[in-house]
């Protein structure tokens, strides 16, 4: 996976290709799907939601441009494998995800894993964990119809946010936190599901 999906598709960060090399992707797929866990592809895990390509964790981890000692907040949980990912990259991982069911099955993943220090939270993703801010890095995992304003509110000085935007075919955008305001970095195309919430789509 990491060769032929992730190197030889122009992610070159090295920490990030040894993270997704060391998070054990099965352990984050519905049993039945476990033979395709290292697809290049998006799977369904209930709910309506996907465990995202490894792709587009890998662009995310790398846009984030992780040094190691950062807190880090994850939207949308999911089955919690970019959460692990995150935990391989930054010191301190927050995550939170909507639907009660999934973060009691990505809590208990994660721990089967080893990410035991993942803190998971159940909530609206798109107003973030103010307690726990601020961070240097927010990944967010689903669409959004702009860059959330709490999200953004939450990140430290300098801090990265990477949000996927738009409405069907989206753009994967890196915001950038600066005393000027939001500084946005490039786009790449994107499908990501609904992000759902008071900032984000209505349910």
């Amino acid at each position: 996976m990491v060769e032929r999906q992730l190197r030889r598709r122009g992610i070159r960060d090295e920490r990030v290709l040894a993270a997704l090399e060391r998070v054990p992707r099965e352990q984050f797929v519905p049993e039945d799907k476990r033979r395709q866990a290292y697809d290049d592809a998006a799977l369904p895990i209930g709910f309506g939601q996907t465990i995202s390509q490894p792709y587009m964790v890998a662009l995310i981890c790398e846009l984030l441009a992780l040094a190691g000692g950062e807190r880090v907040l994850d939207v949308g949980t999911g089955s919690g494998y970019q959460a692990a990912v995150l935990a391989e990259l930054a010191a301190e991982v927050i995550t939170i995800e909507r639907v009660p069911e999934l973060a009691e099955r990505a809590q208990a993943a994660l721990a089967a894993a080893g990410y035991t220090h993942v803190d998971v939270h159940v909530g609206d993703g798109t107003l973030g964990v103010p307690e726990c801010a601020p961070y240097a890095a927010i990944a967010v995992a689903a669409a959004a119809p702009s860059v959330p304003a709490a999200l953004y509110a939450q990140l430290e000085p300098g801090g990265r946010l990477v949000v996927p935007v738009g409405v069907g075919w989206q753009r994967l955008e890196l915001v950038v936190r600066t005393p000027e305001g939001p500084v946005v970095h490039g786009s790449v195309p994107c499908r990501f599901v609904p992000l759902v919430g008071e900032e984000g789509f209505r349910s």
